[in-house]
Protein backbone atom coordinates (compact mmCIF):
# COMPACT_ATOMS: atom_id res chain seq x y z
CA UNK A 1 0.00 0.00 0.00
CA UNK A 2 1.54 3.26 -1.36
CA UNK A 3 2.21 6.23 1.74
CA UNK A 4 -0.90 8.98 1.53
CA UNK A 5 0.60 11.84 1.14
CA UNK A 6 0.52 13.20 5.37
CA UNK A 7 2.28 10.05 5.91
CA UNK A 8 5.01 10.59 4.30
CA UNK A 9 5.31 14.38 5.18
CA UNK A 10 4.68 13.21 9.00
CA UNK A 11 7.21 10.68 9.12
CA UNK A 12 9.57 13.15 7.14
CA UNK A 13 9.60 15.48 9.89
CA UNK A 14 10.07 13.05 12.18
CA UNK A 15 13.08 11.69 11.82
CA UNK A 16 14.35 15.18 10.88
CA UNK A 17 13.33 15.79 14.81
CA UNK A 18 14.76 12.72 16.01
CA UNK A 19 18.17 13.28 14.55
CA UNK A 20 18.62 16.18 15.48
CA UNK A 21 16.22 17.17 19.28
CA UNK A 22 19.43 15.07 20.75
CA UNK A 23 22.48 16.32 19.26
CA UNK A 24 21.82 19.92 17.69
CA UNK A 25 22.72 22.91 19.51
CA UNK A 26 19.58 25.38 19.39
CA UNK A 27 19.66 27.45 16.28
CA UNK A 28 16.74 28.89 15.00
CA UNK A 29 16.89 27.83 11.59
CA UNK A 30 17.20 24.62 11.89
CA UNK A 31 12.84 22.80 11.76
CA UNK A 32 12.31 20.63 12.81
CA UNK A 33 14.92 21.10 15.92
CA UNK A 34 12.70 21.01 19.14
CA UNK A 35 9.25 19.67 20.90
CA UNK A 36 8.06 22.83 19.99
CA UNK A 37 8.06 22.20 16.14
CA UNK A 38 5.92 18.58 16.74
CA UNK A 39 3.00 21.49 17.90
CA UNK A 40 2.80 23.54 14.58
CA UNK A 41 -0.49 24.87 15.57
CA UNK A 42 -1.01 25.16 20.01
CA UNK A 43 3.16 26.56 19.77
CA UNK A 44 2.99 28.10 16.48
CA UNK A 45 5.31 30.63 17.53
CA UNK A 46 7.45 27.97 18.86
CA UNK A 47 9.68 28.46 22.16
CA UNK A 48 11.38 31.49 23.23
CA UNK A 49 12.52 34.06 22.84
CA UNK A 50 10.13 34.07 19.81
CA UNK A 51 7.70 32.49 21.66
CA UNK A 52 6.27 32.54 25.10
CA UNK A 53 6.95 30.42 28.09
CA UNK A 54 3.53 30.09 28.70
CA UNK A 55 1.37 27.58 26.62
CA UNK A 56 -2.50 27.01 26.35
CA UNK A 57 -2.82 23.85 27.86
CA UNK A 58 -6.43 23.15 26.22
CA UNK A 59 -4.72 24.04 22.79
CA UNK A 60 -1.89 21.93 23.21
CA UNK A 61 -4.02 18.98 24.00
CA UNK A 62 -6.09 18.94 21.30
CA UNK A 63 -3.17 19.23 19.09
CA UNK A 64 -1.88 16.49 21.00
CA UNK A 65 -5.10 14.25 21.15
CA UNK A 66 -4.95 14.92 16.64
CA UNK A 67 -1.05 13.84 16.50
CA UNK A 68 -1.65 10.79 18.29
CA UNK A 69 -4.85 9.71 16.25
CA UNK A 70 -2.27 10.14 13.19
CA UNK A 71 0.47 8.55 14.84
CA UNK A 72 -1.18 5.62 16.34
CA UNK A 73 0.29 2.39 15.25
CA UNK A 74 -2.97 0.39 14.28
CA UNK A 75 -3.46 2.83 11.28
CA UNK A 76 -0.12 2.09 9.87
CA UNK A 77 1.65 -1.46 8.58
CA UNK A 78 4.66 -3.03 7.84
CA UNK A 79 7.79 -1.35 8.90
CA UNK A 80 5.60 1.97 8.74
CA UNK A 81 3.76 0.64 12.39
CA UNK A 82 7.43 0.77 14.01
CA UNK A 83 8.20 4.51 12.50
CA UNK A 84 4.29 5.26 13.92
CA UNK A 85 5.16 3.40 17.56
CA UNK A 86 8.39 5.63 17.52
CA UNK A 87 6.77 8.75 16.71
CA UNK A 88 3.62 8.29 19.07
CA UNK A 89 6.52 7.83 22.09
CA UNK A 90 7.86 11.02 20.74
CA UNK A 91 4.88 12.90 20.67
CA UNK A 92 3.94 11.96 23.61
CA UNK A 93 6.61 13.00 25.77
CA UNK A 94 7.55 16.14 23.82
CA UNK A 95 3.39 17.06 25.13
CA UNK A 96 4.19 15.53 28.59
CA UNK A 97 7.23 18.01 29.24
CA UNK A 98 5.74 21.33 27.49
CA UNK A 99 2.65 20.50 29.83
CA UNK A 100 4.34 20.80 32.60
CA UNK A 101 5.93 23.83 33.74
CA UNK A 102 9.00 23.02 35.32
CA UNK A 103 9.86 20.07 32.91
CA UNK A 104 9.33 23.13 30.14
CA UNK A 105 11.92 25.31 31.74
CA UNK A 106 14.38 22.14 32.20
CA UNK A 107 13.51 21.60 28.49
CA UNK A 108 14.16 24.90 27.37
CA UNK A 109 17.41 26.00 29.42
CA UNK A 110 18.97 22.04 27.84
CA UNK A 111 18.00 23.51 24.37
CA UNK A 112 20.59 26.35 25.44
CA UNK A 113 23.38 23.84 26.08
CA UNK A 114 22.45 24.15 30.34
CA UNK A 115 21.63 20.57 31.85
CA UNK A 116 19.76 20.54 35.09
CA UNK A 117 19.52 17.19 37.15
CA UNK A 118 16.24 15.63 38.57
CA UNK A 119 17.69 16.64 42.00
CA UNK A 120 18.49 20.17 41.68
CA UNK A 121 15.78 21.38 39.58
CA UNK A 122 13.13 19.79 41.76
CA UNK A 123 14.22 19.27 45.07
CA UNK A 124 16.08 22.77 44.52
CA UNK A 125 19.84 23.29 44.78
CA UNK A 126 20.31 26.56 46.36
CA UNK A 127 23.43 27.31 45.04
CA UNK A 128 22.20 27.18 41.57
CA UNK A 129 19.98 30.42 42.55
CA UNK A 130 23.13 32.47 43.35
CA UNK A 131 24.19 35.47 46.02
CA UNK A 132 21.90 36.50 49.16
CA UNK A 133 18.78 35.14 46.80
CA UNK A 134 20.06 31.77 48.41
CA UNK A 135 19.52 32.57 51.72
CA UNK A 136 16.60 34.52 51.56
CA UNK A 137 14.67 31.81 49.72
CA UNK A 138 15.93 29.07 51.51
CA UNK A 139 14.34 31.19 55.11
CA UNK A 140 11.01 31.11 52.68
CA UNK A 141 10.91 27.75 51.95
CA UNK A 142 11.59 26.62 55.48
CA UNK A 143 9.14 29.36 56.65
CA UNK A 144 6.38 27.57 54.58
CA UNK A 145 7.55 24.12 55.67
CA UNK A 146 7.33 25.30 59.64
CA UNK A 147 3.42 26.76 58.17
CA UNK A 148 2.85 23.49 57.16
CA UNK A 149 3.73 21.14 59.95
CA UNK A 150 1.74 23.88 62.48
CA UNK A 151 -1.63 23.74 60.47
CA UNK A 152 -4.43 22.66 62.49
CA UNK A 153 -7.41 22.52 59.99
CA UNK A 154 -7.88 22.16 56.19
CA UNK A 155 -8.88 25.48 56.17
CA UNK A 156 -5.26 26.57 56.73
CA UNK A 157 -3.94 24.16 54.19
CA UNK A 158 -6.12 25.34 51.80
CA UNK A 159 -5.05 29.05 51.92
CA UNK A 160 -1.50 27.72 51.83
CA UNK A 161 -2.00 25.93 48.53
CA UNK A 162 -3.82 29.53 47.39
CA UNK A 163 -0.75 30.90 48.12
CA UNK A 164 1.80 28.34 46.78
CA UNK A 165 -0.26 28.79 43.29
CA UNK A 166 0.47 32.31 43.17
CA UNK A 167 4.24 31.70 44.06
CA UNK A 168 4.24 29.47 41.06
CA UNK A 169 2.50 31.24 38.69
CA UNK A 170 4.85 34.58 39.50
CA UNK A 171 7.61 32.29 38.50
CA UNK A 172 6.51 31.09 35.51
CA UNK A 173 6.05 34.66 34.45
CA UNK A 174 9.37 35.52 35.08
CA UNK A 175 10.71 32.76 33.49
CA UNK A 176 8.79 33.97 30.56
CA UNK A 177 10.67 37.37 30.86
CA UNK A 178 14.00 35.93 31.15
CA UNK A 179 13.40 33.80 28.16
CA UNK A 180 12.12 36.05 25.88
CA UNK A 181 15.38 38.58 27.43
CA UNK A 182 17.92 35.52 27.01
CA UNK A 183 19.13 35.98 30.30
CA UNK A 184 19.50 32.14 31.02
CA UNK A 185 21.73 31.94 33.80
CA UNK A 186 18.99 34.54 35.38
CA UNK A 187 15.94 31.81 34.16
CA UNK A 188 18.88 29.06 35.63
CA UNK A 189 18.16 29.82 39.06
CA UNK A 190 14.15 30.65 38.42
CA UNK A 191 14.16 27.41 37.57
CA UNK A 192 15.29 26.54 40.92
CA UNK A 193 12.94 28.74 42.94
CA UNK A 194 10.09 27.05 40.85
CA UNK A 195 11.17 23.97 41.70
CA UNK A 196 11.15 24.33 45.45
CA UNK A 197 7.33 25.75 45.19
CA UNK A 198 6.50 22.87 42.98
CA UNK A 199 7.85 20.36 46.12
CA UNK A 200 6.37 22.83 48.65
CA UNK A 201 2.61 21.90 46.12
CA UNK A 202 3.72 18.39 46.26
CA UNK A 203 3.64 18.26 50.33
CA UNK A 204 1.11 20.52 50.85
CA UNK A 205 -0.96 17.64 48.40
CA UNK A 206 0.19 15.39 51.21
CA UNK A 207 -1.21 16.60 54.12
CA UNK A 208 -4.80 16.15 55.98
CA UNK A 209 -6.86 16.15 58.95
CA UNK A 210 -6.93 13.33 61.21
CA UNK A 211 -8.76 12.96 63.93
CA UNK A 212 -7.11 14.62 66.55
CA UNK A 213 -7.69 18.10 64.71
CA UNK A 214 -3.88 18.10 63.43
CA UNK A 215 -3.33 17.91 60.45
CA UNK A 216 -0.18 15.05 59.13
CA UNK A 217 1.37 13.78 56.11
CA UNK A 218 0.60 10.38 54.19
CA UNK A 219 2.51 8.36 52.17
Amino acid sequence: MNASPFRHRFFQAFHRYASTASTAPYKESIRPQSHYDLFPSSLSSGPPPNGSFHIDPSSLRREFLQLQARAHPDRHQGADKAKAEAASARINDAYKTILNPLARARYLLSLRGVEMGEDESIAGSPSAVGGDMDTELLMEVMEVREDIEAAQSRAEIEEMKAANEERKRASEDKLDHLFRARDIEAARGETVRLGYWVNVGTALDGWEKVGDGRVSEHD
